[in-house]
């Protein structure tokens, strides 16, 4: 039985002084390259996320382009593809990572689920050619893309553990909320 690690979202924008940064965003990309060096080779598959949003239209109404967003729906401009913000944070190494998915391009993505590899596979696919069964999700933000790619893992039939050290999230209320639907859902919390 195979065993993933998600890496989500872990981008400039969504670190400290990002167009969305999220307080502790860089410690935790340190947390999660410290995570790597040790636990690596425990992972049959290690996919690391991206959004990855166009930069010439609002993505499906996921860019507040006329009008204040509403930081639920509608956001700001951020990690639009080939720019600095888009880039993985520089403490997050990704020389272990052996599939990164890009999501969004166009429309609103959440979920690492929603992305694909620039060869077109799907995270679904890629846990299927590894017999993957377990997936330890670790990320940014916690009460929303690392939420979403939880509770998807848990609705393909995944044994999920979240891992709260490696998360960061962008309130404290919201996140404990999204940890606490995410045990009663099924997902084991792993300090």
């Amino acid at each position: 039985m195979g065993k993933a690690l998600f890496i989500v979202d872990v981008q400039n924008d969504f670190t400290e002084g990002g167009a969305l940064g999220v307080a502790g965003g860089a410690a935790v990309a340190q947390r999660i390259t410290d995570h790597l060096r040790e636990h690596a080779d425990e992972y049959t598959v290690i996919i690391a996320s991206r959004d990855w949003h166009d930069g010439d239209n609002d993505n499906g109404g996921h860019f507040a382009i006329e009008g204040e967003p509403d930081f639920e729906n509608t956001w700001p401009p951020h990690c639009v593809a080939g720019t600095a913000g888009a880039d993985y944070h520089p403490a997050f190494d990704t020389s272990r990572v052996t599939a990164h998915v890009r999501k969004g391009q166009g429309v609103p993505a959440y979920s690492l689920f929603e992305g694909r590899t620039e060869a077109g596979e799907s995270v679904h696919d890629i846990l299927e050619q590894h017999g993957v069964h377990t997936v330890d999700v670790a990320g940014i933000a916690t009460d929303y893309c690392v939420r979403a790619s939880a509770l998807d893992a848990l609705a393909h039939g995944q044994r999920v553990r979240v891992l709260t050290s490696l998360v960061a999230g962008v309130a404290p209320t919201t996140s404990e909320a999204a940890l606490m639907e995410l045990a009663r859902a099924g997902a084991e919390l792993v300090g």
